[in-house]
């Protein structure tokens, strides 16, 4: 076997073990991993590395899971066939439901048994990884264990959402291989006509626009529901959403619309020290979510958060949402007749800027734009802004080493600056500063509604996933379908339904303060009564009597927040 040597840039010169794995990697960057933020020299250097550093774990197959969205499906189908020829790891890489990863993952923790090599899981599982000891803290295995197969320019710095992957410990659990963030998405084109901005200035009083608050959002639904009705012919909405009974709409809720209505404390990442899932931490140790006890979960925020969410999609949101899930609701946007949607995953934003649709020009610049989701009643400013999602690759303890280093690898490949920017345009979900501020996303910020703004912006370090008041995100999050589930089939109101939740939380805190011995694990706190805790500064906060003035700005006005 012959040793080849190709210079980079006068850094150490690259070593290759055969010709053949060579050209294999030039090929990839030529065919491939263009356009991307380092030279082709550079790549070369990192494919070299990962060629050489896979060598012992060369013929083994690994096996990984993630969520169906584009990036995961652009990974399945081309990436890990690409790493495959370079290093000789065989991966399955599956793609299931979200909900589905989540039952895999618990599989592997409730059994010992290694199902998966590694998860792409949500960062939002963080309060959990930190407190259980069963996930790998990475920044302690690529400085001990791992370093032999941690890439030199993995660059960890330049991740824009590595604060969301660390416990309160300081220790860094996942890495993240996509991230995407809520926003309000509305029709820029239908906004900007003046037929339209003129009947809507006379029948309210002030200018369509971007809505700064909930009482314009709903103005500005009822508008197009019932009053616009039709537009170029065709039927038209002005509020999207879903609301069938199955853990999508779980998400919906915890992902964090309570957070909009202003539900928990003030204070970043996550509100302190009632987050916005309402439920209240006090020294690490969450200590209850029921407003008896201090949290926020059954509070007047969090009811009229859950009875705007019913209300909307009863009356402005077209009949068949209440029976549509995630997926479902999700292919609706792109038919054209929804006017607005108080926040959309940026995750879709690859399959609304398809051409020849009816949501794209003949340049192929959107007619939508993104922007800040509109704020609850309950909102102040120093409040939680919004949701942002970080598909994190994590690893657990019982996972055998060397099944976990080939895993790692492939993780790093999949992140790494030679791979990453091409990821980004394919899936437009970045993770990487230096990806989002290439030339290339300067010209395709035109062609992309607002993302390249937003992810410019601070905004990209202020819409936040859950945090780590949440001691088990798995379990938790079944509540919130099963009983918001309730509240928009009508079988119970949403005062009752939160009030429930609220007790169903602090149990599950308790069983869970039972079976864990971390020294942040919960620890339910007395019961003080509803009005002993209304009246304390902060959350859980007393009914409003105001009713909200509604407010709008136009769209480079309202980006502004973002900075």
């Amino acid at each position: 076997m012959s040793e080849t040597t190709l210079a980079a840039n006068n850094h150490s010169p690259i070593l290759w073990s055969d010709d053949k794995t060579r050209t294999i990697a030039e090929h990839l960057i030529k065919d491939e991993f263009q356009p991307s933020t380092l030279s082709q020299q550079q790549q070369l250097a990192e494919l070299a590395w990962f060629a050489n550093s896979s060598k012992p774990y060369s013929g083994m197959t690994i096996r990984v899971v993630s969520e169906r969205i584009d990036t995961h499906f652009y990974e399945a189908n081309i990436l890990a066939k690409a790493f495959y020829k370079l290093t000789g790891i065989h991966v399955v890489h599956e793609i299931t439901g979200e909900d589905d990863v989540i039952k895999k993952l618990q599989a592997q923790l409730a059994t010992g048994q290694n199902l998966y090599d590694g998860y792409i899981n949500d960062s939002d599982l963080i309060g959990f990884h930190f407190r259980t000891n069963q996930a790998i803290q990475l920044d302690i295995f690529m400085k001990n264990e791992g370093a032999d197969v941690t890439l030199p320019t993995l660059d960890l710095e330049d991740f824009i959402g590595l604060e969301f992957t660390k416990g309160p410990d300081g220790h860094l659990y996942q890495l993240p291989d996509q991230q995407f963030a809520n926003l309000y998405w509305y029709r820029a084109d239908w906004f900007e006509r003046p037929d339209l901005r003129a009947r809507f200035k006379k029948r309210y009083g002030y200018e369509l626009g971007v809505p700064q608050n909930w009482a314009a959002y709903e103005d500005i639904a009822e508008f197009f529901s019932i009053h616009v009705k039709m537009i170029d012919g065709q039927r038209v909405w002005g509020h999207m959403d879903y609301g069938k009974r199955d853990p999508s709409l779980g998400w919906r809720i915890s992902d964090a619309w309570l957070s909009l209505a202003g539900t928990g404390d003030k204070g970043l990442p996550n509100g302190n020290p009632v987050d916005e899932w309402g439920i209240r931490v006090e020294d690490c140790k969450p200590v209850g979510a029921s407003v008896a006890r201090g949290g926020a979960l059954d509070s007047p925020a969090a009811i009229y958060a859950v009875e705007k969410y019913a209300d909307w999609l009863e009356r402005y949101a077209p009949p068949d949402a209440k029976n549509m899930n995630f997926t479902e609701a999700g292919n609706w946007l792109v038919k054209g007749n929804i006017a607005q949607q108080i926040w959309w995953y940026t995750a879709f934003t690859a399959a609304l800027t398809k051409p020849d649709t009816p949501i794209v020009d003949g340049s192929g610049k959107p007619k939508w734009r993104m922007a800040p989701s509109p704020k609850g009643a309950y909102w102040q400013n120093g409040m939680k802004l919004g949701y942002q999602d970080a598909g994190s690759w994590t690893f657990l303890k019982s996972t055998p080493p060397e099944r976990m280093k080939a895993a790692w690898l492939y993780a790093q490949f999949l992140v790494s600056k030679t791979v990453s920017l091409k990821k980004s345009l394919v899936g437009l979900t970045p993770i990487r500063h230096s990806d989002i501020e290439s030339q290339t996303f300067t010209d395709k910020a035109p062609y992309l509604g607002g993302l390249v703004e937003f992810y410019r912006s601070r905004g990209k370090h202020l819409w936040t996933p859950t945090g780590t008041n949440v001691p088990d995100y798995t379990r938790l999050s079944n509540y919130w379908w099963q009983y918001v589930g309730e509240v928009v089939n009508g079988q119970r109101s949403a005062a009752d339904a939160m009030q429930a939740m609220a007790r169903s939380f602090d149990n599950a805190l308790d069983e869970i303060s039972r079976s864990n011995d971390h020294a942040c694990a919960p620890a339910l706190g007395p019961i003080k009564g509803a009005d002993y805790w209304l009246n304390q500064p902060g959350a859980p906060r007393k009914a409003l009597t105001d009713q909200q003035a509604p407010e709008t700005l136009d769209y480079e006005e309202a980006i502004r927040v973002w900075n």
